[in-house]
């Protein structure tokens, strides 16, 4: 018998931006189960962007917890309690029934606690106390990927894993239409010929791949494919290396859009090359083909479910450690991957677009 579902769910998954992403599913999944539901999100910029236009999101709490973050590493608790208090302010005016908390940290613990709401579902994800916080924990299911570990809070409430069909939720505001089609006319890019981005850097240092070996990997494609890299404004330094070795014609783009202008450019370009970082879940989300490196993540956790994408896994037998950094100090899973073994992973897809 499937669970009474509250008229009013918050759902929690603060950021960051694939994360968020992967987390759409559960609210699509949960409008299924009970249409008549009113869906709140409680989100952190620069993330709630990905959020504004979801067809299954009824409203939209947008708190920074950046300022939270920082004074916790400067250990100013008066700062801390401060923002805290603007959370609270924020769900303290509405009333929940549920709360799912899909983020599994001691700090969404507390939010899930200050929403009000009797009923609070947890995850098997992290810990830091945060079931302590929790009325409900989501059973610890098989798989480890990331969007079926955040769907396993349906289950308390009747969902079935096996029902669902892959495919995050993003959709771009109508402004967008067009957006793509202006900005490659004014860079010079011919939507007629295929269309290559390339984001080279992570939040994550062990997750980089050096940007020589992009450069490497990248200069013996087909003429006729554009190159452009995507990217922060810090990352064009790292650009400058790829290109240095290109000896071709390319165009860096880095810094010059928002997260939904660079979906509208994902969305039309024909395939991004990059490790496992945001942009990767974003050209998921909107249908563009990717290549991605995988090393101290591994793709069957947070790679792609969709169909039409390919992965590069390190040959290197120290992988998949879910570390930020590397604790031999020596990055030697991401170096493992050869700018040959992506070179020739590259050929083969413009090959079979007749590139």
């Amino acid at each position: 018998m499937k669970n009474k579902i509250g008229e009013k769910i918050l759902i929690l998954r603060l950021s960051a931006i694939g994360d968020v992403l992967h987390a759409t599913p559960v609210a699509r999944e949960l409008k299924k189960l009970q249409p008549d539901c009113h869906i709140t999100w409680l989100v952190s910029p620069p993330a709630d962007k990905l959020l504004a236009e979801n067809p299954y999101i009824d409203e939209l709490l947008i708190w920074d917890r950046r300022p939270l973050d920082k004074a916790f590493a400067s250990f100013n608790l008066p700062a801390a309690c401060r923002e805290l208090k603007k959370a609270r302010a924020l769900l303290k005016a509405r009333q929940f029934d549920l709360v799912l908390d899909i983020q599994g940290l001691f700090l969404t613990g507390i939010l899930a606690l200050l929403s009000g709401a009797k009923r609070r579902i947890g995850i098997h994800e992290r810990h830091e106390g945060n079931p302590f916080f929790m009325s409900d924990m989501a059973p610890n299911i098989e798989s480890p990927h990331k969007v079926h570990r955040y769907l396993s809070v349906l289950m308390p409430l009747g969902f079935d894993m096996s029902n669902f069909t892959p495919g995050l939720t993003l959709n771009l505001p109508k402004t967008l239409r067009e957006f793509a089609g202006n900005f490659w006319q004014q860079h010079g890019i011919d939507m007629n010929r295929p269309i290559l981005m390339v984001t080279l850097r992570t939040t994550w240092p062990d997750k980089n791949w050096a940007p020589e070996n992009f450069g490497q990997a990248l200069k013996d494609l087909p003429p006729q494919v554009q190159i452009v890299f995507c990217g922060a404004p810090n990352d064009e330094t790292y650009i400058q290396k790829a290109q240095a070795l290109l000896q071709r014609p390319s165009l860096s783009i880095a810094g010059q859009t928002s997260l939904t202008e660079l979906a509208a450019l994902l969305q039309s370009a024909d395939l991004l090359l990059a490790c496992d970082t945001g942009p990767l879940h974003i050209a998921d989300a909107v249908g563009c083909q990717t290549l991605s490196l995988w090393g101290p993540t591994q793709p069957d956790v947070y790679g792609p479910l969709t169909a039409g994408h390919e992965f590069v896994i390190t040959p290197h037998e120290c992988r998949r450690c879910l570390k930020t950094k590397c604790q031999h100090q020596t990055n030697a899973c991401m170096q493992a991957i050869t700018p040959e073994m992506v070179a020739e992973r590259l050929k083969a897809i413009f090959s079979a677009t007749n590139a």
